[in-house]
């Protein structure tokens, strides 16, 4: 039979034969405490019965299983043998009747990758938890079902844990007897289906809302996190940025919470941000800040919670078919997320962020050649997982964003509401949602979605000023242009903004038009006879999704007054169209280090100064000529420090300029400056080296020889925790030796053993675009074992495995027989997986990128201080 990789065929043939009544699952989770036996994978029981119907009588079927092995299988009280009808991830059932139950006994297995069940110990004082982690496919690695999103069905949990723990799932529970029994969940998909298990910390609160109506709605409220992490849990801010967005979200949608209870469970070693498992929605627990955040870190856990909470509705109450229309969930709630930040919560500024984080994954996203429609061909569950990109969420997102601005926002959310009434526990297409839309707005929505939903690529605008003999606008039009590769010109509805410089010196606003983009040009005619500009800004206030570009004039005033631009969307914008033009080789790398090291100081928004910082790091290891590299390196160190001690003490700013210097520093004045803020020898009025700035700090130290074992196994002394155990991993993986490199790789490629936590950490540490001599050997390795890594390892520890060890930091002298290797081998292997070919193709595509940029990087040019 096949083996794991479900097809989209697959499902739809499963779908068209079988409905699903209920499921019961009783998993005995004892085991996860004390001794393992024997020397296989660490199991539970997991006894599930299926009862479904079917409309053949007669015909043959699968269910979805990966376990270690399975005791017995019954269909209908017929005893099936488990050695002919089990294959290791699929359950043979012929001769169907009309309706049909089916008992399966099964030993499945603890994870340590963060897929199905996963077990963690906690080194800080052994306890051990659980909880799982299932999209797109995962849930089978814990109970027996149909592992696909369009047959939704009511389920029912029952529980054994050991003594002194808690168990929480979709519904409410109960303990009676040692079992903890769960109430019966509405329709759902089983990829949102959830246990979490074990001693921890737990915290509740309760939402209450009345209706117009008199209907009155009491939600109980619960946040839990590691007994470890109870000192730094800000719950009290979880709870309020949860009630903000149940009061947004009833207001917008008119369709109550449906799911009972609402708790949040933020958990150790976890792979994604979060996952919206209605009434349990699971985080990874970075989101517990153990040290001093900037208020940017706040917002994205704002953001996420109400990410997740937006698919209470998009995705849980309404499921797309199949994992084509992913999109329907992820986009809208991407949108929504930022959506509701501005318009429920302190966030007020969230769609800066949005503008200038997320739109900057999306347009990376798009210039791959792995890029793809929002509405994407998803052949398999292993293209399902490498869909959850930037152009399903951040891509889609923006054209939603796009899409309240051609519809209007009235018209979209009573769209929203048809479509939530309309398909309440049931799965939809891209059809359904357009029908809504094209009722409540009266456009044409099919074409707009072929062009915006069914296309891939970013266009890019650009202004085109032309003055008059008294110096006025003469004409001003926008030019739409698109890659070779991916042609298509979309209709845009923009805002173009005209900017001049005050008495004062203020880069400011002075006019701004609306209007529809479409075709190559087209001429903004309300402009003509405005003050000549020295700024145009074609997408300002960031309506739509495009690369912004610009004319001459504006780049000139960009170059010289970047940081006198007030508005703070707007210089964000700015930015990002710089950065774009520095990926795309049209902006030396080195021009672009040189406005940050100028004018990030000036930035008032901590999240892009934040971005700046990454992005100035990415311009000098990635896209900088090797040449000038060390120029860039002492001029971001000597930057980085001067802007450490001129911040104010105490501020964000100045943490994130702390962050920065750790970040860039190489030479021995950053390096001594950081061992001594360590012992203390060195102090910087109102910064407070706390455990994760500690952290910080010691990666570089460790990573240029200056921080040996012996100095990390102290600090982990200090720090002995989960998140100690995981800086620690990172910092010994950094450091300049051939044998640690070596051992990092074996543990990593070679070997099981670590969990999928401490695999992203020595990749991580591994890595260091200051050891680009002695991780060069690496390069031919890399290639020899990637298909067999992807073929024995799980999917997700083969994404971090093929993506984190690509060479993409190469000597200037093999830089080009890398890209060469990488060619090789996708050529080698056309019959490789698709989804690992994707990654390969697309880290290829990365460095094929940063050697563009390289070559045509320059000296900066001698620019005037701001």
């Amino acid at each position: 039979m096949p083996g794991e990789n479900l097809t989209r065929d697959e499902a739809r043939e499963r779908a068209a034969l079988l409905s699903v009544d209920g499921y019961e699952v009783s998993l005995d989770l004892r085991t996860a405490v004390g001794d393992s036996d024997g020397d296989g994978p660490r199991t539970f029981r997991s006894v599930t019965t299926i009862r479904f119907r079917s409309n053949e009588p007669g015909a043959a079927t699968f269910a979805d299983l990966i376990a270690p092995s399975v005791t017995s299988v019954s269909l209908n009280g017929r005893d099936l043998d488990p050695g002919q009808v089990f294959d290791g991830s699929r359950i043979l059932l012929e001769d169907l009747a009309a309706e049909n139950e089916l008992v399966v006994d099964a030993q499945c297995a603890y994870s340590r990758t963060g897929e199905g069940l996963h077990r963690f110990v906690d080194p800080e004082d052994g306890e051990v938890y659980l909880y799982t982690q299932y999209e797109p496919a995962d849930s089978r690695r814990v109970f027996a079902n149909f592992e696909q999103p369009d047959l939704k069905a009511p389920f029912r949990f029952e529980v054994r844990a050991p003594e002194g723990w808690t168990v929480w799932s979709n519904g409410v529970g109960e303990q009676a007897d040692g079992v903890w029994r769960f109430a019966e969940t509405k329709p759902i998909s089983t990829y949102i289906t959830c246990v979490v298990a074990g001693p921890y910390h737990y915290v509740t609160d309760s939402y209450e809302r009345t209706f117009e109506d008199g209907t009155r709605l009491e939600i109980p409220l619960g946040a839990l996190c590691r007994k470890g992490l109870a000192p730094y849990f800000d719950s009290d801010d979880v709870f309020l940025v949860t009630k903000q967005g149940l009061d947004f979200f009833h207001d917008h949608f008119d369709y109550p919470y449906p799911f009972g209870k609402y708790d949040q469970a933020f958990v150790p070693e976890y792979n994604l941000g979060a996952m919206e498992n209605p009434g349990l929605v699971t985080f990874r627990e970075e989101f517990i800040f153990r040290g001093k955040v900037t208020r940017a870190s706040y917002e994205g856990r704002a953001n996420v919670i109400l990410h997740e909470m937006a698919h209470m509705w998009f995705g849980d109450l309404v499921t797309m078919v199949w994992w084509d229309d992913l999109w329907l969930k992820e986009s809208f709630a991407d949108f929504m997320g930022t959506f509701a930040n501005v318009g429920a919560t302190r966030f007020t500024d969230a769609w800066i962020t949005f503008a200038n984080r997320r739109k900057a994954w999306a347009y990376r996203a798009d210039q791959l050649p792995s890029t793809h429609p929002i509405t994407a061909d998803i052949r398999d569950l292993q293209d399902a997982k490498l869909n959850f990109d930037g152009i399903t969420y951040a891509k889609g997102a923006s054209v939603l964003k796009q899409l309240v601005a051609y519809v209007g926002q009235d018209a979209f959310l009573e769209g929203a509401r048809r479509y939530f009434k309309r398909n309440a526990y049931g799965n939809t297409r891209l059809g359904d949602l357009l029908s809504v839309l094209e009722e409540t707005s009266g456009r044409d929505m099919a074409s707009w979605a072929r062009k915006w939903l069914q296309t891939a690529g970013v266009n890019s605008l650009t202004p085109q000023v032309l003055l008059d003999a008294e110096g006025r606008v003469d004409e001003l039009a926008v030019l739409q242009e698109a890659a070779e590769s991916h042609p298509e010109l979309r209709p845009h509805r923009v805002a173009v903004g005209l900017y001049r410089r005050t008495g004062e010196g203020a880069l400011e606003r002075y006019a701004r038009v609306e209007v529809d983009v479409d075709g190559p040009r087209t001429v903004v005619a309300e402009l003509a006879g405005a003050e000549a500009p020295e700024l145009v800004l074609v997408n300002d206030d960031d309506l739509t999704y495009c690369k912004i570009r610009f004319d001459d004039t504006s780049l000139a005033t960009l170059r010289e007054h970047l940081g006198s631009v007030t508005d703070p969307l707007a210089r964000a914008l700015c930015w990002s169209a710089l950065w774009n033009l520095t990926r795309d080789a049209l902006l030396p790398a080195a021009d672009f280090v040189d406005l940050v090291t100028r004018f990030a100081r000036r930035e008032s928004d901590i999240g892009v100064l934040q971005m700046l910082h990454a992005w100035a790091n990415s311009a000098l290891v990635h896209y900088a000529a090797p040449a000038w590299r060390p120029t860039g390196e002492r001029l971001l160190a000597e930057v980085a420090l001067r802007d450490l001690r001129a911040a104010e003490p105490g501020s964000e700013q100045q943490l994130a300029w702390a962050r920065f210097l750790a970040t860039v520093a190489a030479g021995p004045d950053e390096l001594a400056l950081l061992r001594g803020l360590l012992d203390g020898t060195e102090k910087v009025d109102g910064l407070e080296v706390d455990q994760e700035l500690r952290w910080a700090f010691l990666e570089p130290l460790a990573a240029h020889g200056a921080a040996d074992e012996t100095v990390l196994a102290a600090e982990l002394a200090r720090d002995d925790t989960a998140s100690g155990k995981r800086h620690q991993v990172r910092c010994l993986a950094a450091r300049p030796s051939e044998a640690v490199k070596a051992q990092a790789w074996a543990q990593v490629v070679e070997s099981d053993a670590l969990s999928n936590a401490l695999v992203e950490a020595t990749i991580a540490g591994f890595a260091q675009p200051s050891q680009r001599e002695l991780i060069a050997p690496y390069a031919p390795k890399y290639f020899a074992a990637i298909q067999r890594v992807w073929r024995e390892r799980s999917i997700q520890i083969g994404m971090d495995v093929v993506r984190g060890l690509f060479p993409s930091y190469p000597t200037a002298q093999g830089a080009q027989a890398t890209l060469d290797a990488a060619d090789a081998w996708l050529g080698a292997h056309e019959d490789a997986a698709p989804a690992l070919r994707r990654l390969v193709l697309e880290a290829r595509d990365d460095l094929a990128r940063a050697l563009r940029a390289q070559a045509a990087g320059a000296q900066p040019q001698t620019l005037a201080n701001d």
